[in-house]
């Protein structure tokens, strides 16, 4: 089965776009997605940046809220600008090196994105990541007691760096097995497309 990378973080509110969906049509498209977290903080600063672009341009930053916002309600989702903005997602990365080790990446990254940009929760919170942790039938302690160790923290920073290194600049990322790179939501049927090898390539 043919596999497709996906590069988000939990901050980022077009991954959410993507993670409510990915699912679902890459069952339909019989491609295996790997979940992989990772931090756009380090990205953006080595781009020159100090936070998001929808903050330090507030028009784009308008732009996006709108933006997801008609697109969440063609696809029947709710869809809040977190406060706030973005959302420190550090607590939820970690979590989700241990998720994506133990195999429930995948609902957990559903129920972050669910409760930060549709619940408007704030995933920084310790009592909110509780929440989520216990509701998907791990205990927390033990989760939260793993994201403290060496093991993890240094396991997202090599994830991270590794984004650097594919030429990641924001999220969501496709990338195929071929090393081909898809930037944004609306780039998910052509990342799959790529991956099944059902899409006409340039020469």
């Amino acid at each position: 089965m043919p596999k497709l990378e996906f590069w988000y973080d939990f901050a980022s509110s077009y991954s959410y776009l993507a993670a409510m969906r990915i699912d679902a049509l890459a069952e339909a498209a019989g491609v295996d997605i790997a979940y992989r977290p990772f931090l756009l903080g380090p990205i953006f600063k080595a781009q020159g940046l100090t936070t998001s672009p929808f903050v330090a341009n507030p028009a784009k930053g308008n732009y996006m809220a709108r933006d997801i916002a008609r697109i969440s309600a063609l696809r029947g989702m709710a869809f809040h600008v977190p406060e706030p903005f973005p959302a420190h997602s550090l607590a939820a990365a970690r979590i989700g090196m241990v998720a994506e080790e133990e195999g429930w990446i995948s609902p957990f990254t559903r129920a972050v994105f669910a409760t930060e940009f549709a619940d408007r929760a704030d995933i920084a919170a310790p009592e909110t990541l509780t929440r989520i942790v216990s509701q998907l039938g791990h205990d927390p302690a033990r989760v939260m007691a793993r994201t403290g160790v060496d093991e993890v923290k240094s396991a997202l920073r090599a994830r991270t760096e590794a984004a650097a290194s594919k030429g990641i600049f924001g999220a969501p990322t496709f990338i195929t097995e071929d090393g081909e790179l898809f930037w944004g939501d609306d780039r998910l049927e052509d990342a799959l497309a790529w991956a099944t090898g059902t899409c006409k390539r340039p020469a």
